[in-house]
């Protein structure tokens, strides 16, 4: 079934929509009630974030945008140290979508919900004119326990970084199924809520924590160490990437630095820890790639240490980049 403007009239059709695809896949004790707005218990100090999501293609390798768009508002609470706790999220689909590709994403989003612990507890969905598009935009609450301080200006000289894992899966990924291109490269999409559990479990004192997305692991180290107030220096030899993927890019003379992903993430820890929170990254299922790659220090600017020992200035994204990606 394709959808059509009579799903976003309110009617009859909007009603087998809910019940026959959202209320399918989203059922729990908040959203049940359907009031005009969820009743939610919350106490202390929360994390806040919204995202909208317009990925092209809607389905790739590794995931799809339903579970895109559930981790990725979930892995901006958790940089933040909280605790996620409620989603919601607003549908804008486009005349012609198949109501097939909608319950996939509907389906994944239940899922990865299930898996992070987050109550999807309101929602809305508008039709309009188009092409068979999706637009998705979602919106978390989580907890931050006490004690708990995660941010940007947290990192301190002598911290360590360490990111979890291989960088521009997802970058490759999309691009790869834009442009048509064969390989077996599928997005890393994924929830890091196993990673910042074993960390804050085992006791490490993180202090800044940041998922990289969209201008990658140069734009988001930059942010870092302006705000800061620090130096970052990262070891070009340690960077993890895929043997394919950096075939891929060397071939489009893209560089991974600045290729986006949708399931890494970096940690700023004491130097004195890094050891252990490198350890206990590598035992979770996102971060088994996880790698020491840089330091922080006195002073301003970020800077790569190529092979031979020489530095240079690691810069922000400049340009394009890859649009809708995410």
């Amino acid at each position: 079934m394709k959808i059509t403007m009579a799903h976003g009239s309110g009617g009859k059709s909007s009603q087998e929509l809910m019940k026959d695809i959202f209320g399918k896949h989203f059922s729990n004790e908040v959203l049940d009630r359907m009031e005009d707005a969820a009743v939610l218990e919350v106490e202390g100090k929360i994390a806040f974030s919204t995202d909208s999501f317009v990925v092209t293609p809607l389905i790739f390798k590794g995931g799809d945008i339903g579970k895109l768009c559930v981790c990725g508002t979930v892995n901006d609470l958790l940089m933040m140290g909280a605790e996620p706790k409620y989603l919601t999220c607003g549908f804008i689909l486009e005349e012609g979508l198949d109501t097939e590709v909608l319950e996939k994403a509907v389906a994944s989003m239940a899922k990865q919900a299930k898996e992070a612990g987050v109550i999807i507890a309101a929602g809305d969905t508008k039709v309009v004119e188009g092409n068979g598009g999706m637009y998705i935009n979602t919106t978390g609450i989580g907890l931050i326990p006490e004690n708990r301080t995660v941010t940007a200006e947290g990192a301190k000289p002598g911290d360590a970084v360490i990111v979890s894992g291989n960088l521009g899966d997802h970058h490759a990924c999309i691009l790869s199924a834009r442009m048509e291109i064969e390989n077996d490269i599928a997005s890393d999409c994924g929830c890091l809520k196993d990673i910042t559990d074993a960390l804050f479990e085992g006791g490490i004192d993180v202090h800044t924590m940041r998922d990289v997305t969209r201008g990658g692991l140069g734009t988001i180290i930059n942010e870092i160490a302006d705000t800061s107030g620090c130096r970052i220096d990262v070891e070009e030899k340690a960077l993890p990437v895929d043997p394919e993927v950096r075939g891929f890019a060397d071939i489009l003379g893209l560089d991974p630095v600045y290729m986006g992903n949708e399931g890494k993430m970096i940690a700023i820890v004491p130097g004195e820890q890094a050891e252990e929170a490198l350890a206990l990254m590598k035992q979770t299922e996102h971060g088994k790639n996880a790698a020491i790659i840089g330091k922080v220090s006195e002073g301003s600017g970020t800077y790569m240490i190529t092979p031979l020992g020489g530095s240079r200035v690691l810069d922000v994204l400049y340009g394009e980049g890859l649009p809708r990606i995410c």
